[in-house]
């Protein structure tokens, strides 16, 4: 199995290293992201300049580029034959309406524009707790194991949430569940003619049984995202 390690934080990010920690031994490794934080840039690519591919090691790059970036990277020269994206992990959820200015799930739907099922994984953020990036590798793993196995997935991406709990916290339930349609917290502080986003983003909507209310709500939320 050949996977292709990516994430929007940036090269550095400890999310991104807990990810490496969470698939080893699922497979041949290779990363390649960006090199600073690029988290909400969605979708973007880079088409009017030149991209700046940085060999780390023999299995490790970056790029001046945005998440969809490595992917487009990666199979033109770097990993051609990659199998699997996985990107993450995010420090910050994505679920409900983050899924479409997230640059960790532009990542993995660049992958499957491309043939290549991915799996995205984000990690929801209270205010006031620090990450335990250990203990995210660990909850992740068990899932990674789990939809690496599936065949048939062409056009598909899973889309992965982890709650943020106390670090003596047990293995929260894992609940498959569908992407909550509501939308952000529309709210904007006023200054002059300027505008300022200030909507709070844990007072979203929660539709009971969608991923923002299972994870939101302690648990893990996988959905599965069809492109095609």
């Amino acid at each position: 199995m050949k996977l292709l390690l990516t994430n929007d934080d940036g090269y550095g990010a400890p999310g991104l290293e807990a990810l490496f920690m969470a698939s080893e031994g699922l497979g041949e490794r290779t990363i390649i992201a960006p090199d600073n934080a690029l988290s909400g840039c969605s979708h973007q690519v880079t088409t009017d300049k030149s991209i700046h591919l940085s060999v780390r090691d023999e299995s490790r790059f970056s790029i001046d580029g945005t998440p969809a970036d490595c992917v487009r990277v990666a199979l033109y020269r770097v990993r051609p034959d990659f199998q699997w994206v996985l990107s993450g992990i995010n420090a910050g959820g994505n679920m409900g309406a983050d899924v479409y200015h997230s640059g960790t799930v532009a990542a993995a739907r660049e992958a499957v524009l491309h043939g290549r099922p991915a799996i995205a994984v984000s990690h929801y953020k209270k205010r006031g707790l620090e990450m335990n990036w250990r203990q995210a590798a660990a909850w992740t793993r068990p899932l990674l194991k789990e939809i690496l196995l599936r065949t048939g997935t062409e056009g598909t991406l899973w889309n992965i949430n982890l709650p943020h709990l106390e670090d003596d916290a047990k293995q929260p339930e894992v609940v498959w569940c569908p992407l909550d349609p509501s939308p952000l917290p529309l709210s904007f502080r006023a200054d002059a003619e300027r505008f300022h986003y200030d909507g709070v983003y844990h007072s979203r909507q929660r539709r009971p049984g969608t991923d923002v209310d299972v994870c939101m709500g302690g648990r893990i939320s996988v959905t599965e995202l069809h492109l095609f």
